[in-house]
C-alpha cells in the first residue's frame, strides 16, 4: 500500500498549532472547526494580531496564576495559625450579642408577626384564658 504524504502547508499549520494551543481548547469546545482555523491561517498567516489570543499563557495570566497561588497560601497558613480556644471564645461573644439583640426587640415588641398576635390572640396556640 502507499502512503499520502501531506501537503507541507498542513505541517505547518500543525507548527503553529503547537504554538498556539488555545486553538485545540476552541475545536474541543465546539466553537471553531480545524478547516476554518486552516482556511483563516492560510489567507492570514502567522503573525496576524487575530492569533495573539490562542498563544501559549501570557505574563499577565501566568502573575494572575501566581497571585491566587499566594492568596491560598496565606489563608492557609492563617488558618493553621489560628487558636481555636480564642475562635471558640469570639463565637461565644457574638452569639451572646445576637441574644441580647433578639430579647430587645421582643421586650418592645419588635417580633416578626407581633401585630398579629396582639390582635387575634385567639390564633395564638397557647392562648390561655382567666376565667
Amino acid at each position: 500500500m502507499t502512503e499520502k504524504k501531506e501537503h507541507p502547508s498542513i505541517g505547518a499549520f500543525k507548527e503553529f498549532v503547537r504554538k498556539h494551543p488555545k486553538l485545540i481548547a476552541e475545536v474541543r469546545k465546539g466553537d471553531k472547526k480545524w478547516q476554518e482555523l486552516y482556511e483563516d491561517w492560510y489567507l492570514l498567516g502567522e503573525n496576524d494580531t487575530s492569533w495573539k489570543k490562542y498563544q501559549e499563557v501570557t505574563a499577565e495570566e501566568e502573575s494572575a496564576d501566581n497571585t491566587k497561588v499566594d492568596f491560598m497560601s496565606k489563608m492557609m497558613t492563617a488558618v493553621k495559625s489560628m487558636d481555636a480556644n480564642q475562635m471558640n471564645q469570639h463565637l461565644y461573644n457574638m452569639n451572646n450579642t445576637i441574644s441580647s439583640i433578639q430579647n430587645l426587640f421582643s421586650t418592645f415588641g419588635l417580633t416578626k408577626g407581633s401585630s398579629k398576635n396582639q390582635s387575634n390572640p385567639s390564633n395564638h396556640p397557647f392562648s390561655f384564658r382567666k376565667d
